[in-house]
């Protein structure tokens, strides 16, 4: 045992620190130094230098005699030792495979609904194929994608996990997941994440135990994309969190790649630049769709977060085509589900109607306060121009929703609120996105942003919308529409189209 009982770390910078601190193994000691650095200088690396050295003595003293610590009671009668363990848990350092850990394959969880995919999960499938076609050519070519799937009938969902990209896909099936229950969700999907491994608890003094999954060799996914549904942002932020990683929100593109990164609280010493490998980029909208942010889940030094996770907004990514013909494996997760994470049952219950749903189709046409002047009008013309494609749904702004206009009966059906497009409405993504009569507000935008080509129809030249749209008519809409409608009609909207793509 080292000496130096009072180790003042103020005296010391790090490099001096970690000198002296390589030949202390005094539990003690070290406590009273992480106590004293954290009331003086509390510097974040000299904290990190005697965390370290105190994990390092810990695993010297594991399996063998313990450290002779005040928090170990020796009962001489039966020669067996008692432990008052220290609540770990404002320290995540101390949760198993965190530091150096192995972490491969990209995990998708695959959200069901009355016994299908969601569209969404195939669009998140689509994506992590392509993600990791690229990763397997730059970095590791045996890692896959991996489709997670919980319901009460899974065998053939997991045929279909394949087809639309899985490696393999893994399932758990039990008549009691028909509906989705935050609790068994959460507790399924965190355990196969962590491959049948234990988790720590420290108000017991339980370690945790070491993965048992035999189809894999690693200690959790790598990464982990969620649908950002109702059930899936729920599901998302409960797992990421059971894992001891992050989770970034509501994403709209994300792609891997190598990040130089100088902020000292990721590289470990101010003015030091540290190049993080294979790292999933979350593009994500903020202020209402107004700015993207870009989220990045970088690990500390010497603490790892994995996987780095999120949830994706449905219509974000394109699904690829179904091979049905595709090899992969199909895993079935066992785990016992307690009596206790059923105890509220529901008994019954109503189905809603299916409403409209706007994405998917290849146009939208959205209609806004410019019809005003005659809304029954102003939505049969938006309506003869939906007619006009063959793939076609009309959508509303908020204004037209709140502004409760007087139409006529055979257009009152179209005037709902399940039509609006924007931040509190449906979100959209088109081939073609036609808004007439709408200013732009950002609460808007980020329901249609991600259309590929956006025509805008205002009779104000200095509209909000004229700046994120690809095609400005600065018109009437009760003149416009009609002449666009008469020009689908005919083809010729088509057939300029096609003469500008050449």
């Amino acid at each position: 045992m080292a000496d130096d009982v009072n180790l003042d770390p103020t005296e010391y910078t790090v490099d001096q620190l970690k000198e002296k601190l390589a030949a202390v193994d005094d539990p003690e000691t070290l406590d009273a130094a992480l106590a004293a650095e954290r009331e003086g200088d509390d510097r974040k690396t000299a904290r990190e230098a005697i965390q370290t050295r105190i994990e390092a003595l810990d695993e010297e003293t594991e399996g063998g005699e313990p450290a002779d610590t005040d928090h170990e009671e020796e009962d001489a009668d039966e020669g067996e030792v008692s432990y008052e363990v220290e609540n770990h848990t404002r320290d995540k350092k101390h949760v198993r495979a965190l530091k150096g850990g192995e972490y491969r394959d990209m995990w998708v969880y695959c959200e069901t609904q009355g016994g299908e995919l969601l569209d969404v999960s195939k669009e998140m499938l689509g994506k992590a194929r392509e993600l990791m076609d690229t990763y397997n050519r730059e970095y590791d070519e045996s890692e896959r994608v991996v489709g997670v799937l919980v319901g009460d009938e899974m065998t053939d969902l997991a045929d279909e996990v394949l087809a639309y990209g899985a490696d393999v896909a893994l399932y758990h099936e039990d008549d009691r997941l028909e509906r989705f229950r935050h609790k068994p969700y959460t507790e399924i999907v965190s355990d196969m994440a962590r491959g049948g491994a234990e988790p720590p608890n420290w108000a017991t003094g339980n370690p945790g135990t070491e993965p048992t999954a035999e189809w894999r060799d690693y200690d959790k996914p790598r990464y982990f994309l969620f649908p950002a549904t109702n059930n899936g942002r729920d599901l998302s932020a409960q797992v990421q969190g059971e894992l001891d990683s992050g989770l970034a929100s509501d994403c709209s593109g994300l792609f891997i790649e190598e990040e130089l990164i100088s902020n000292p609280v990721k590289t470990g010493e101010p003015g030091e630049k540290v190049e993080f490998e294979r790292v999933l980029h979350m593009k994500r909208p903020d202020f209402s769709g107004f700015e993207y942010s870009t989220i990045l889940c970088l690990d500390n030094p010497g603490r790892e977060f994995h996987p780095q996770g999120c949830s994706v907004i449905p219509g974000s990514f394109d699904p690829i085509d179904p091979d049905y013909e595709k090899e992969g494996e199909r895993i079935e997760h066992d785990l016992t589900l307690p009596d206790d994470w059923f105890r509220v049952d529901v008994t019954e219950f109503d189905r809603l109607d299916e409403g409209v749903d706007l994405t998917g189709h290849e146009v939208v046409v959205a209609l806004g306060r410019g019809i005003g002047d005659d809304p029954t009008r102003g939505i049969e013309l938006g309506l003869d121009l939906v007619d006009a494609f063959d793939d076609a749904a009309l959508g509303l702004s908020r204004g037209v929703v709140t502004a409760s206009y007087d139409v006529d009966g055979h257009v009152a059906d179209y005037v709902a609120e399940e039509r609006q497009i924007g931040e509190t409405g449906q979100e959209v993504a088109p081939t073609l996105y036609v808004a007439a009569g709408i200013s732009g507000a950002v609460q808007h935008k980020v329901g249609m942003d991600e259309s590929d080509t956006i025509v805008a129809v205002n009779t104000d030249p200095d509209a909000r919308i004229r700046d994120f749209s690809d095609y400005f008519v600065e018109g009437d809409l009760f003149e416009v529409l009609p002449r666009l409608t008469e020009s689908v009609k005919a083809g010729e909207l088509k057939a300029k189209a096609e003469a500008s793509d050449d």
